[in-house]
C-alpha cells in the first residue's frame, strides 16, 4: 500500500517503521508545517492515509481525505463531537473510515473483557467501579480516549452507570476517572471494581508504542480493499 501519514510526532514515527516493515510505502508524510498537501496533487496514488494529528486538526484533516475517496484510519482523540459528520462524510463519498482511540490489540482485548466484565458485575450492588489512566505529560487531552471508551463500555452493560466524570466531582451513578500525566509513560489504563471485602482489576500497560503502531497499520490494511465505516471489532473479527 501506498500510505500518507498525517501527523509525525512519536506515533506517526513509529507508524513509518512499522509500515516500512511490513511492506508498504510511505508516499507522503503531513505534518503542522505542510497541511495544505492533503490535496488532489499530493494525494494522488495514496491507498489509505493514517491521520495522528491533533484534536483541532483531526477532523478537517479527515475530511480532506473522505472527500478525495481516501480511506482513512484516525488515532487522534479528542474531536468525536465530530465523529457522526466524519462517519455520513465517508458513506457520501462511498470510501472506508476507522477510529479507534485505541489500536492496540491488547487495549482492545482489554476493551472486550470490560464490556463482560461490567455485565458481570451488573448482578452485584456492593462492587463500584472506576477508572485510572496514566499517560506522557506530552499527551493534550484527558481523561485519554481510551478511558472514556472504557467507561461506555461500562455504561452500555451496567445500568447503574450513566456516565463519566472526574475523580474530583465524583457522584452517584457516574464512573470517576483519574487522569495522571507523568513522565514518557505511553499509556496504562486500569479498571477497578471495589467492595468492602476485594478488588477485582483489569490493567493494561503499554510497555512502548509498537502495539499503537502495529494495530493503526493492520487497521489500514484491513479497510484498503473495504468500503464504510469500521471498528477495531471489525478488524480483529469480534
Amino acid at each position: 500500500m501506498n500510505i500518507a501519514l498525517i501527523g509525525y510526532g512519536r506515533m506517526g514515527h513509529e507508524i513509518e517503521e512499522t509500515a516500512v516493515k511490513r511492506g508498504h510505502i510511505i508516499s507522503l508524510i503531513v505534518d503542522r508545517d505542510n497541511t495544505d498537501d492533503i490535496c488532489r496533487e499530493k494525494m494522488t496514488g495514496v491507498d489509505v492515509a493514517v491521520e495522528f494529528s491533533v484534536p483541532e486538526t483531526a477532523f478537517e484533516n479527515i475530511s480532506k481525505c473522505l472527500g478525495q475517496k481516501i480511506p482513512v484510519v484516525s488515532g487522534t482523540t479528542g474531536w468525536l463531537r465530530d465523529y457522526n459528520k466524519a462517519a455520513e462524510l465517508c458513506r457520501l463519498n462511498n470510501t472506508s473510515f476507522i477510529h479507534s482511540a485505541n489500536f492496540s490489540i491488547g487495549v482492545n482485548l482489554l476493551f472486550r473483557l470490560n464490556a463482560e466484565l461490567a455485565k458481570q458485575m451488573a448482578r452485584y450492588d456492593e462492587y463500584a467501579v472506576s477508572i485510572e489512566e496514566i499517560h506522557h505529560t506530552r499527551k493534550l487531552d484527558a481523561p485519554s480516549g481510551t478511558a472514556i471508551s472504557l467507561a461506555e463500555g461500562i455504561m452500555k452493560q451496567h445500568i447503574k452507570y450513566k456516565g463519566w466524570c472526574f475523580e474530583k466531582d465524583k457522584s452517584d451513578n457516574m464512573i470517576p476517572v483519574r487522569s495522571v500525566r507523568e513522565g514518557s509513560i505511553p499509556g496504562t489504563h486500569i479498571v477497578m471494581w471495589d467492595s468492602d471485602i476485594d478488588i477485582l482489576s483489569l490493567k493494561h500497560e503499554a510497555r512502548n508504542r509498537k502495539g499503537f503502531a502495529a494495530g493503526a497499520v493492520i487497521a489500514a490494511e484491513f479497510i484498503s480493499t473495504r468500503k464504510g465505516v469500521f471498528t477495531m471489532d471489525d478488524v480483529l473479527g469480534f
